[in-house]
């Protein structure tokens, strides 16, 4: 365990983040759930109005180094293209 002051600061705030980027983790991958479900149920609404919510939380979460920008625009390209394949 840390003994130094900048030490036990430095653990408090990585928890504190911590938990904020399981939030946005867990949120983000709520949002391309549903968007992987309305696909196959076959509602184009639905997925579209989905799709909108999933692509704001991945862009974000690749803005804030959560996941690789790269993989951020993967993920929002295939989710995008599985929509435009119902219509």
């Amino acid at each position: 365990m840390a003994n130094h002051a900048s030490a036990l600061k430095r653990a408090r705030q990585d928890a504190k983040i911590r938990l904020a980027n399981r939030s946005q983790r867990t949120a983000m991958r709520t949002a391309i759930k549903k968007v992987q479900q309305a696909v196959d149920a076959g509602d184009k609404e639905a997925a579209a109005v989905a799709l909108k919510q999933a692509q704001s939380l991945i862009d974000r979460a690749g803005r804030k180094n959560l996941i690789h920008r790269n993989q951020a625009a993967r993920r929002v390209s295939r989710l995008n293209a599985r929509v435009k394949a119902l219509a």
